[in-house]
């Protein structure tokens, strides 16, 4: 039950994250803002606080404890989005998000390590938490575009709220209390010179970044994306949904199949042929209109969310579980924070230079890396749990 409600809390996670994504439009009509664009700005804080508050978070799951920072969690998250709905304008709109952004910082840093830290095949394990993420954000996309369409857009924060705070009922009622946190088990060392050390971490930090990057711009601009090369969605945003839904359900697919091959190959060569095909596939997009991008979307999308478990993978890989959240949150405060800029950019990057620019600067994005995972290590060390 604890591994069922981890991976449906990184569903939630990612979910609440992207709701406003998708009803962006809904809500810009309704705060009377002629444009999205105009409106994209204000979700920044959400996303900034995703990122800096992961540092805190993972700080305080391996020195409190894991189960302690869920329960935190799946209670906070559910609360702020459900005030999402209460929002008047633009600035309490903004506060609003900003406060979904504090909580939702909490699942990456301790939701993760506390699902492998008993696992001696954290790849798999990362690909189906993957999965259920992506799912959330496939389930973001149809479930928003119906609430909007059907009960507006304050509804389409209150129901994924609710569901928030029935899982934070279950989990602190079916998970054992922790008998200490993870900062106190016996250390375990890593066979591995300081210098090879210290060019994994880089990498890690690097690639988190970048593909942060990508993941904020595509998963944030995909939806207006799709209206502007198919302008008949423009006034159909259940059916928006339902597209957006088809794309991050296939491209989810994705990571069960990484996560598995991270388990049985060498990391290096797979996380490099994985991003070696990226930027291809955003010229290609970029090039093109119609039904035709929308299958060039959905391979750009499986490509990204094909790239996503590296990083995680690589903690689970060479970093002790007794720092894993401190790593992790260290991780994501700098890669979050940085990818935040995504979200604040995005609406006037978009509204001065167009679609076609966007795709091509992720595609010069991605070709960086691809350069960046070159410097991995041929050879990771084997995967081991953490003590009982």
């Amino acid at each position: 039950m604890t591994a069922l409600l981890l991976n449906l809390g990184h569903a939630i996670d990612h979910l609440l994250l992207l709701v406003f994504a998708t009803a962006v439009g809904a809500i810009a009509s309704d705060f009377g803002l002629a444009r999205w664009e105009d409106l994209m700005p204000y979700a920044a804080g959400a996303f900034l606080m995703f990122g800096l508050g992961s540092l805190p978070s993972g700080r305080l799951g391996d020195l409190w404890g894991r189960r302690s920072m869920m329960i935190i969690f799946f209670f906070g998250i559910g609360l702020s989005s459900i005030g999402v709905a209460f929002a008047q304008g633009p600035w309490s709109l903004a506060l609003a998000l900003t406060l979904v952004g504090c909580f939702a910082s909490i699942y990456h840093p301790v939701g993760i390590p506390m699902l492998v830290q008993n696992t001696t095949t954290p790849g798999r394990t990362i690909g189906v938490n993957g999965l259920a993420g992506n799912l959330g954000i496939a389930f973001a996309a149809l479930l928003t575009g119906f609430l909007v369409q059907l009960a507006g857009w304050r509804t389409a924060f209150v129901v994924p709220g609710i569901l928030a705070l029935g899982c934070g009922v279950l989990f602190m009622r079916t998970t054992a209390a922790e008998t200490e946190a993870p900062a106190r088990r016996a250390k375990k060392l890593l066979d591995m010179p300081d210098s090879e050390r210290r060019r994994v971490m880089l990498v890690m930090l690097m690639s988190a970044i970048t593909g942060s990057l990508v993941f904020n711009l595509t998963t944030n601009g995909n939806p207006q994306l799709l209206q502007d090369r198919l302008p008949q969605l423009v006034s159909q945003p259940a059916l928006l949904g339902m597209l957006l839904a088809v794309v991050y359900t296939i491209a989810s697919l994705a990571q069960l199949v990484v996560g598995r091959l991270i388990d049985r190959v060498a990391m290096r060569p797979l996380m490099l042929s994985i991003l070696l095909l990226q930027p291809p596939t955003f010229l290609l997009a970029a090039l093109t209109d119609g039904w035709i991008m929308f299958v060039a979307m959905t391979v750009f999308m499986l490509l990204v969310f094909a790239a996503i478990p590296f990083p995680d993978a690589i903690v689970a890989r060479f970093v002790d579980d007794r720092m894993r959240s401190r790593v992790s949150g260290l991780r994501l405060a700098i890669s979050f924070t940085a990818s935040s800029t995504a979200v604040w950019l995005l609406g006037p990057f978009v509204k001065q230079s167009g679609f076609t620019t966007l795709l091509l600067s992720l595609a010069a994005i991605t070709a960086c890396s691809a350069g960046i995972a070159v410097m991995l290590p041929r050879q990771a060390p084997p995967a081991q749990a953490a003590p009982d």
